[in-house]
């Protein structure tokens, strides 16, 4: 269980857990009466690695160079997600939606409706709020 949330979903194992369920923790022991608590948090750097392997690598949210791509690696059995981006003032409402029958290599993506044909959506910092549905 590499997501520490996962050690404070009820509130008998937020108390064995006894550390920070946001922090990924160095250790977690395994014997005897500390079995299950968390040590050394803040302590290992690892956090911003966790969140770009989230962000990046597994909901597929890649921001280069003023442009906004998705290219998801989720479960086959993830039928839809979501994800809100805030760019300056803008907001990037990110909906991605899973067809049947449909090949995983071809990503659709629209904005507000209109197709973007390049694959990617330039940011723009206009204040304004961005619709952005993809089709995997």
């Amino acid at each position: 269980m590499i997501n520490p949330i996962e050690h404070s979903k009820t509130k008998d194992t937020a108390i064995k857990y006894k550390v920070e369920p946001y922090v990924i923790a160095a250790d977690i022991y395994g014997r005897g009466n500390l079995a299950g608590r968390g040590g050394w948090t803040w302590y290992t750097g690892s956090s911003s690695w966790f969140y770009k392997a989230g962000i990046e690598y597994i909901l597929g949210l890649k921001i280069r160079e003023g442009y906004l791509s998705i290219k998801p690696a989720v479960p086959n059995y993830w039928k839809e997600y979501s994800i809100q981006y805030k760019y300056g003032n803008s907001i990037y409402n990110i909906f991605v939606e899973r067809k049947e029958n449909k090949n995983n290599r071809d990503i659709e993506m629209y904005l507000n409706e209109k197709k973007v044909e390049e694959g990617k959506i330039k940011l723009l910092n206009t204040g304004g709020v961005y619709n952005v549905k993809v089709i995997i």
